[in-house]
């Protein structure tokens, strides 16, 4: 970290990036605005939104006032959802294509056997969907089968071979019309859209793509500019893949000797991170390169927060440890559990727990039993996140084994 002497932060940039995510970045700020009032009415404080004051495109202002201090924040979401509408443009073949490629890719390079040994959660969200859309192509065919064979009956004794074409043209449109039910809500399902997911690492083996390499550079630009600002600290915020693009992210960051000597403290904050989707595909070297270098490096702050009730995140799994041979001067990240059961009210927990797809958000939302994890005194209160957690000993529960093959981090 910057070699100040720690002092209260009066004036934060925040940076959060989204992971695989369509939706508009509106939703974040809504959802900051909603859970933030709600966690402080819990826990005392007082927190306000107001409309971005430094021209971000896509942010919002925070004024805190956490434990007697006044503190300003600056968000600013890190927009990549255009990249992942474009690469979810697929229509049904295509979908079903990126499933056979996707699951070849994870179980032929093992990295689907090696996954199940970190956490099942993850793994069944994987599989879901590669199950759901079978089905759902199975249920197609029945069905469509079924239309031929009563079309057959019918029409064949009247009208012969032309009887047998409309029978197989109804029977074809039935089947195609319910695989286009299924994908018009794929907002309650979401199997189309986890498919795509997975299917954007696994289409290059763990490799980014251009796009996504041109954009992670641009994220780079803006936090390096940041840090050259007035601010006590820099905070990056990296939530689900985008706990893997802000490793990247960084890494290049301070490879490139832009974290000044003298500058803002600069802090990393992975929530419900899933890594090992992309660190164990075999063409992956970029990202394990950047995790060894990154948990070494004394310019930042890292902390790692999951939590075992969240089934779509590898919980309390050390993203470097499990990736790739941690170097001797492995410093980060600092892995913490949230505790969902401890942190929620029985009821609370009822209410959530079969909501995984919402429990994977609530990193960023409220606890009507807060522990030491609370996200907008994290984002909007006086303490920077290195201080915070400074005395905080690591979840004794974490998994640190390296379990991936693919360990090199150089093509």
């Amino acid at each position: 970290m910057s070699s100040n002497p720690i002092k209260p932060v009066r004036q934060r940039r925040v940076f959060y990036i989204p992971g695989y995510d369509p939706i508009h970045p509106r939703r974040y700020r809504e959802l900051y605005r909603s859970e933030g009032a709600a966690q402080a009415g819990i826990s005392g404080y007082d927190i306000t939104l107001s409309p971005s004051k430094g021209g971000q495109r896509y942010g919002w202002h925070v004024d805190g006032l956490i434990g007697g201090a006044e503190v300003s924040a600056d968000f600013e979401v890190l927009v990549w959802s255009d990249i992942v509408r474009d690469s979810m443009e697929q229509g049904i073949a295509a979908t079903y294509w990126q499933l056979t490629r996707t699951a070849w890719t994870y179980i032929t390079s093992g990295a689907l056997f090696r996954l199940t040994r970190l956490r099942k959660g993850p793994v069944i969200a994987a599989l879901y969907p590669v199950v759901f859309l079978i089905v759902q192509l199975m249920l197609a065919v029945l069905v469509g089968s079924v239309i031929v064979w009563v079309g057959k009956a019918f029409l064949m004794p009247f009208l012969g071979v032309f009887g047998h074409m409309l029978a197989l043209a109804a029977g074809l449109t039935v089947a195609y019309g319910l695989l286009h039910w299924f994908k018009s809500k794929d907002s309650k399902f979401f199997a189309y859209y986890l498919m795509h997911d997975y299917a954007y690492s696994a289409a290059s083996k763990g490799a980014n793509p251009p796009e996504l390499e041109a954009r992670l550079a641009e994220f780079t630009d803006e936090i390096a500019e940041a840090l050259t600002q007035e601010s006590d600290e820099v905070l990056v915020v990296g939530h689900s893949s985008g706990a893997h693009l802000g490793v990247s992210i960084l890494a290049d960051l301070i490879r490139q000797g832009r974290a000044p000597e003298g500058g803002p403290i600069l802090s990393f904050l992975t929530l419900g991170q899933v890594v090992p989707m992309v660190s164990f595909l075999p063409l992956a070297h970029r990202l394990r390169a950047d995790l060894q270098y990154l948990c070494q490096r004394d310019e930042l702050a890292w902390v790692d927060v999951t939590a075992p009730g969240d089934g779509c995140a590898f919980a309390l799994c050390d993203p470097v440890s499990v990736s790739v041979e941690p170097p001797v001067q492995k410093r980060w990240p600092l892995v913490l559990s949230a505790a969902f059961t401890q942190t929620l009210s029985p009821e609370r927990w009822r209410a959530l727990k079969r909501r995984f797809f919402r429990l994977h958000f609530q990193y960023l939302c409220a606890f009507d039993r807060p522990g030491d994890y609370d996200y907008f005194q994290i984002t909007a209160g006086p303490v920077p996140l290195g201080v915070r957690y400074a005395e905080r000993a690591p979840s004794p529960s974490r998994f640190e084994e390296t379990v991936n093959k693919f360990t090199d981090t150089t093509p």
